[in-house]
């Protein structure tokens, strides 16, 4: 399990991007971190990736665990190898590797042969239009399907707890909805998933849990089906009010993945 307690995260020791915050994810669930620009999102991401430092950002106090482990003061390539893996807002994939040197890229830390062998098979399985591109370059790639790569090179890394910033950032309507199977399916798999969005309406169809922040504090928390029915969610987030009809969107329970061919 991901604990956060009563987090505080400054930025050049002036801006305060996080004041208190405290959460957790359990171990094989979905949470969901909802807010708008500007609300702490990706900086809560950063703090537990170990990337925080590199844009200048400081824990002034609180702490970050996943299971005996304590967060704070490790580097990335440190918290990758306990198993949590981040997927960074806008992509970032290398454009001009192959989509297979992507992949090969996101399991380099791992010098198990065999289990880099089943992750490459769970991606291509997952993504089969990436495998069909696999000596494609990623500049060249859609970007749905650069979204695609981007998981599928953590997914190399074989993660305990995927982090993914903003998944949706840039894509078209029917993109997302399978963005959210996506997700879904990662989840069914065994991995663990901390999903931050401003999508809401992907973000609390494929969630158990969710988190709204505001101005670096949690606002609202509790199951995602019970967020969805508050007044504020509604009408922040999901764009109505809570006496007009809507059917809850997202992925049911149990649905099957319909394969990545866009």
């Amino acid at each position: 399990m991901l604990t956060i307690d009563a987090l505080h995260v400054t930025y050049g020791g002036a801006v305060q991007a996080l004041r208190g915050i405290s959460m957790e994810v359990p171990d094989g669930k979905v949470v969901a971190v909802l807010g708008s620009n500007g609300a702490g999102k990706t900086t809560l991401l950063r703090t537990i990736s170990g990337t925080l430092r590199l844009h200048r950002g400081k824990v002034e106090s609180g702490s970050v665990r996943y299971g005996d482990s304590v967060l704070g003061n490790r580097d990335p390539a440190q918290t990758v190898r306990l198993g949590l893996v981040q997927v960074p807002e806008g992509r970032h994939i290398f454009g001009r590797l192959t989509v297979e040197e992507n992949l090969r890229a996101g399991g380099m830390g791992n010098k198990d042969k065999a289990a880099k062998a089943r992750a490459r098979d769970r991606v291509y399985e997952m993504f089969p239009v990436l495998e069909e591109r696999s000596a494609q370059r990623g500049a060249l790639l859609s970007g749905g399907e650069q979204q695609m790569l981007a998981i599928g090179r953590a997914l190399m890394a074989s993660p305990q707890l995927l982090l993914l910033d903003e998944p949706s950032l840039g894509l078209a309507p029917r993109i997302i909805g399978q963005i959210g199977e996506v997700i879904a399916e990662i989840n069914r798999q065994g991995t663990s998933v901390l999903l931050v969005e401003q999508n809401a309406t992907m973000a609390l169809g494929v969630a158990d849990l969710a988190y709204v922040l505001d101005v670096g504090e949690v606002s609202l928390s509790g199951s995602a089906k019970e967020l969805a029915r508050t007044d504020e969610v509604q009408r922040l987030y999901l764009g109505h009010d809570s006496d007009e009809p809507r059917q809850r969107a997202g992925v049911a329970s149990g649905k099957t993945l319909s394969r990545w061919t866009a």
